[in-house]
Protein backbone atom coordinates (compact mmCIF):
# COMPACT_ATOMS: atom_id res chain seq x y z
CA UNK A 1 0.00 0.00 0.00
CA UNK A 2 2.85 2.35 1.31
CA UNK A 3 4.47 1.27 -3.05
CA UNK A 4 0.98 3.11 -4.51
CA UNK A 5 0.87 5.72 -2.64
CA UNK A 6 4.42 6.72 -3.25
CA UNK A 7 3.65 5.94 -6.87
CA UNK A 8 0.70 8.10 -7.12
CA UNK A 9 2.45 10.78 -5.44
CA UNK A 10 5.65 10.42 -7.92
CA UNK A 11 3.12 11.07 -11.30
CA UNK A 12 1.60 14.05 -9.43
CA UNK A 13 4.72 15.22 -9.38
CA UNK A 14 5.31 14.23 -12.40
CA UNK A 15 2.21 15.82 -14.05
CA UNK A 16 2.47 18.96 -12.17
CA UNK A 17 6.24 19.69 -12.75
CA UNK A 18 6.92 18.51 -16.37
CA UNK A 19 5.72 21.38 -18.66
CA UNK A 20 6.16 24.17 -15.61
CA UNK A 21 9.80 26.00 -15.87
CA UNK A 22 10.55 24.04 -12.34
CA UNK A 23 12.16 20.32 -13.52
CA UNK A 24 10.61 17.55 -13.36
CA UNK A 25 13.74 15.82 -13.32
CA UNK A 26 14.69 17.47 -10.39
CA UNK A 27 11.70 17.17 -8.29
CA UNK A 28 11.34 13.18 -8.72
CA UNK A 29 15.25 12.95 -8.01
CA UNK A 30 14.33 14.75 -4.83
CA UNK A 31 11.48 13.36 -3.82
CA UNK A 32 13.17 9.70 -4.37
CA UNK A 33 16.23 10.49 -2.22
CA UNK A 34 13.43 12.02 0.64
CA UNK A 35 11.40 8.96 1.02
CA UNK A 36 9.50 8.17 -1.76
CA UNK A 37 11.88 5.68 -2.69
CA UNK A 38 14.43 4.76 -5.63
CA UNK A 39 12.77 3.96 -9.42
CA UNK A 40 14.32 3.14 -12.46
CA UNK A 41 15.53 5.33 -15.54
CA UNK A 42 12.49 3.43 -17.48
CA UNK A 43 10.03 4.75 -14.76
CA UNK A 44 10.92 8.13 -14.34
CA UNK A 45 11.23 8.60 -18.25
CA UNK A 46 7.92 6.36 -18.60
CA UNK A 47 6.01 8.34 -16.84
CA UNK A 48 6.81 11.31 -18.42
CA UNK A 49 5.45 10.11 -21.47
CA UNK A 50 2.48 9.99 -19.72
CA UNK A 51 2.77 14.20 -19.27
CA UNK A 52 4.24 14.31 -23.18
CA UNK A 53 0.63 12.12 -23.81
CA UNK A 54 -1.51 14.63 -22.26
CA UNK A 55 0.42 17.55 -24.17
CA UNK A 56 -0.51 16.03 -27.06
CA UNK A 57 -3.55 15.99 -26.23
CA UNK A 58 -4.13 18.94 -25.75
CA UNK A 59 -2.26 20.23 -29.02
CA UNK A 60 -4.11 17.79 -30.96
CA UNK A 61 -5.61 20.11 -33.06
CA UNK A 62 -2.51 22.07 -33.89
CA UNK A 63 -0.47 19.09 -34.43
CA UNK A 64 -3.29 17.87 -37.25
CA UNK A 65 -2.93 20.86 -38.91
CA UNK A 66 0.77 20.87 -39.06
CA UNK A 67 0.23 17.17 -40.48
CA UNK A 68 -2.05 18.30 -42.71
CA UNK A 69 -1.99 20.87 -43.64
CA UNK A 70 1.54 21.36 -43.96
CA UNK A 71 1.56 22.45 -48.10
CA UNK A 72 0.69 25.64 -46.63
CA UNK A 73 4.19 27.87 -46.56
CA UNK A 74 3.48 28.62 -42.74
CA UNK A 75 2.65 25.30 -41.65
CA UNK A 76 5.40 24.05 -43.73
CA UNK A 77 8.12 26.12 -42.40
CA UNK A 78 7.33 25.97 -38.64
CA UNK A 79 7.34 21.88 -39.06
CA UNK A 80 10.36 22.21 -40.61
CA UNK A 81 11.84 24.03 -37.20
CA UNK A 82 10.15 21.43 -35.57
CA UNK A 83 11.96 19.02 -37.08
CA UNK A 84 15.15 20.83 -37.01
CA UNK A 85 14.84 21.20 -33.34
CA UNK A 86 14.46 17.35 -32.70
CA UNK A 87 17.03 16.53 -34.74
CA UNK A 88 19.38 18.51 -33.20
CA UNK A 89 18.35 16.99 -29.56
CA UNK A 90 18.95 13.73 -31.01
CA UNK A 91 22.47 13.97 -32.90
CA UNK A 92 23.31 15.74 -29.12
CA UNK A 93 21.82 13.51 -27.28
CA UNK A 94 23.27 10.87 -29.37
CA UNK A 95 26.98 12.30 -28.62
CA UNK A 96 26.06 12.51 -24.81
CA UNK A 97 25.14 8.96 -24.47
CA UNK A 98 28.45 7.84 -26.39
CA UNK A 99 30.45 9.39 -23.42
CA UNK A 100 28.51 7.74 -20.82
CA UNK A 101 26.69 10.39 -19.46
CA UNK A 102 24.22 9.64 -16.20
CA UNK A 103 22.07 11.33 -13.98
CA UNK A 104 23.43 12.62 -11.02
CA UNK A 105 22.00 10.80 -7.62
CA UNK A 106 23.03 14.05 -5.41
CA UNK A 107 21.04 16.74 -4.46
CA UNK A 108 23.79 19.70 -4.61
CA UNK A 109 23.77 19.91 -8.19
CA UNK A 110 19.91 19.71 -8.75
CA UNK A 111 19.77 22.42 -6.23
CA UNK A 112 22.29 24.68 -7.75
CA UNK A 113 20.55 23.64 -11.52
CA UNK A 114 17.10 25.12 -9.40
CA UNK A 115 18.92 28.37 -8.21
CA UNK A 116 20.73 29.31 -10.75
CA UNK A 117 17.51 28.40 -13.46
CA UNK A 118 15.55 30.92 -11.23
CA UNK A 119 17.79 33.75 -11.98
CA UNK A 120 17.85 33.08 -15.21
CA UNK A 121 14.33 32.76 -15.66
CA UNK A 122 14.13 36.44 -13.82
CA UNK A 123 16.95 37.99 -16.72
CA UNK A 124 15.03 36.30 -19.45
CA UNK A 125 11.53 37.80 -18.62
CA UNK A 126 13.71 41.35 -17.68
CA UNK A 127 14.87 41.11 -21.31
CA UNK A 128 11.90 39.86 -22.95
CA UNK A 129 9.63 42.69 -21.67
CA UNK A 130 12.05 45.06 -23.54
CA UNK A 131 11.53 43.45 -26.78
CA UNK A 132 9.06 44.50 -29.73
CA UNK A 133 6.26 41.15 -29.16
CA UNK A 134 7.15 38.79 -31.54
CA UNK A 135 5.59 35.39 -32.14
CA UNK A 136 7.55 33.83 -35.32
CA UNK A 137 9.62 31.25 -34.73
CA UNK A 138 12.75 31.81 -36.51
CA UNK A 139 15.58 29.37 -37.31
CA UNK A 140 18.19 30.31 -34.82
CA UNK A 141 15.47 30.36 -31.87
CA UNK A 142 14.77 26.57 -33.48
CA UNK A 143 18.83 25.82 -33.10
CA UNK A 144 19.25 26.98 -29.78
CA UNK A 145 15.64 24.97 -28.34
CA UNK A 146 17.41 21.85 -29.73
CA UNK A 147 20.51 22.78 -28.07
CA UNK A 148 18.75 23.97 -24.75
CA UNK A 149 17.00 20.27 -24.56
CA UNK A 150 20.41 18.77 -24.29
CA UNK A 151 21.38 20.86 -21.66
CA UNK A 152 17.78 20.59 -19.79
CA UNK A 153 18.76 17.11 -19.55
CA UNK A 154 22.44 17.02 -18.88
CA UNK A 155 21.99 19.28 -16.13
CA UNK A 156 18.67 17.89 -13.89
CA UNK A 157 16.87 21.11 -11.86
CA UNK A 158 17.52 22.78 -15.00
CA UNK A 159 13.83 22.40 -16.43
CA UNK A 160 13.73 20.90 -20.30
CA UNK A 161 10.18 23.39 -20.58
CA UNK A 162 12.19 26.16 -18.98
CA UNK A 163 15.55 26.24 -20.89
CA UNK A 164 13.30 25.80 -23.97
CA UNK A 165 10.57 28.71 -23.76
CA UNK A 166 13.61 31.25 -21.79
CA UNK A 167 16.11 30.71 -24.87
CA UNK A 168 13.05 30.83 -27.52
CA UNK A 169 12.00 34.04 -26.15
CA UNK A 170 15.37 35.79 -25.93
CA UNK A 171 16.66 34.21 -29.52
CA UNK A 172 13.30 36.31 -30.80
CA UNK A 173 10.32 35.00 -30.08
CA UNK A 174 9.36 37.32 -27.13
CA UNK A 175 5.78 36.11 -27.10
CA UNK A 176 5.43 34.51 -24.56
CA UNK A 177 2.86 31.98 -25.54
CA UNK A 178 4.03 31.37 -29.12
CA UNK A 179 7.38 30.49 -27.20
CA UNK A 180 5.52 28.55 -25.04
CA UNK A 181 3.66 26.51 -27.37
CA UNK A 182 6.91 25.92 -29.98
CA UNK A 183 8.67 24.72 -26.62
CA UNK A 184 5.83 22.26 -25.81
CA UNK A 185 5.45 20.84 -29.28
CA UNK A 186 9.26 19.95 -29.85
CA UNK A 187 8.91 18.19 -26.51
CA UNK A 188 6.32 15.81 -27.59
CA UNK A 189 8.85 14.06 -30.24
CA UNK A 190 11.62 14.27 -27.97
CA UNK A 191 10.32 12.66 -24.78
CA UNK A 192 8.64 9.80 -26.97
CA UNK A 193 11.97 9.37 -28.21
CA UNK A 194 13.42 8.90 -24.91
CA UNK A 195 10.74 6.56 -23.34
CA UNK A 196 11.30 4.12 -26.27
CA UNK A 197 14.97 4.27 -26.14
CA UNK A 198 14.79 3.68 -22.71
CA UNK A 199 12.06 0.38 -23.09
CA UNK A 200 14.66 -0.66 -25.69
CA UNK A 201 17.41 -0.82 -23.12
CA UNK A 202 15.44 -2.74 -20.49
CA UNK A 203 14.26 -5.42 -22.94
CA UNK A 204 17.26 -6.17 -24.62
CA UNK A 205 19.51 -6.10 -21.27
CA UNK A 206 17.05 -8.34 -19.98
CA UNK A 207 15.62 -6.07 -17.05
CA UNK A 208 12.26 -6.61 -18.35
CA UNK A 209 11.34 -9.41 -15.72
CA UNK A 210 12.66 -7.17 -13.12
CA UNK A 211 10.91 -3.68 -13.99
CA UNK A 212 7.46 -2.95 -11.87
CA UNK A 213 5.55 -2.65 -14.85
CA UNK A 214 2.11 -1.78 -12.69
CA UNK A 215 4.14 0.92 -11.35
CA UNK A 216 4.78 2.15 -13.81
CA UNK A 217 1.47 1.87 -15.42
CA UNK A 218 0.00 3.52 -12.34
CA UNK A 219 1.96 6.75 -12.81
CA UNK A 220 2.31 6.98 -16.44
CA UNK A 221 -2.19 7.70 -15.97
CA UNK A 222 -1.64 9.83 -12.96
CA UNK A 223 0.82 11.83 -15.08
CA UNK A 224 -1.34 11.93 -17.96
CA UNK A 225 -4.22 13.40 -15.81
CA UNK A 226 -2.44 15.65 -13.93
CA UNK A 227 -0.36 16.87 -16.44
CA UNK A 228 -3.01 17.46 -18.64
CA UNK A 229 -4.82 19.69 -15.95
CA UNK A 230 -1.82 21.43 -14.66
CA UNK A 231 -0.87 22.75 -18.74
CA UNK A 232 -4.23 24.16 -19.13
CA UNK A 233 -4.34 26.09 -16.13
CA UNK A 234 -0.36 26.86 -17.84
CA UNK A 235 -1.35 28.31 -20.99
CA UNK A 236 -4.25 29.88 -19.49
CA UNK A 237 -2.21 31.74 -16.49
CA UNK A 238 0.97 33.04 -19.15
CA UNK A 239 -1.38 34.92 -21.07
CA UNK A 240 -1.51 37.73 -18.43
CA UNK A 241 1.38 36.95 -16.63
CA UNK A 242 4.99 36.04 -16.49
CA UNK A 243 6.76 33.20 -15.03
CA UNK A 244 8.20 35.50 -12.16
CA UNK A 245 6.49 32.93 -9.84
CA UNK A 246 7.98 29.80 -11.15
CA UNK A 247 11.29 31.86 -10.65
CA UNK A 248 10.92 32.58 -6.30
CA UNK A 249 9.60 29.08 -6.10
CA UNK A 250 12.94 27.75 -7.65
CA UNK A 251 15.57 30.37 -5.71
CA UNK A 252 13.93 29.64 -2.60
CA UNK A 253 13.66 25.69 -3.16
CA UNK A 254 17.54 25.66 -4.46
CA UNK A 255 18.57 27.59 -1.37
CA UNK A 256 16.33 25.77 0.68
CA UNK A 257 18.37 22.38 -0.58
CA UNK A 258 21.26 23.92 -0.56
CA UNK A 259 21.01 25.06 3.30
CA UNK A 260 19.95 22.34 4.79
CA UNK A 261 21.52 19.09 2.91
CA UNK A 262 25.20 18.37 3.71
CA UNK A 263 28.04 19.06 0.95
CA UNK A 264 27.55 16.64 -1.46
CA UNK A 265 24.46 14.68 -0.57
Amino acid sequence: MHDFIHVVLLGIIEGITEFLPISSTGHLLIAERFGLGDRSDLFNVGIQAGAILAITLIYRKRIWELLTQWQEPANRTYLFKLSVAFAITCVLGVVVTHYGFKLPETVTPIAWALLIGGFWILGAEAIAARQVDRREVTWRVAILVGIAQIVAGVFPGTSRSGATIFTAMLAGTSNRPAATEFSFLVGIPTMYAATGYELLKVLKGGGAAHEDWSALIIGFLVSLVVAFVAVKWLLGYIRTHRFTWFAVYRIALGAALLLLIPAGA
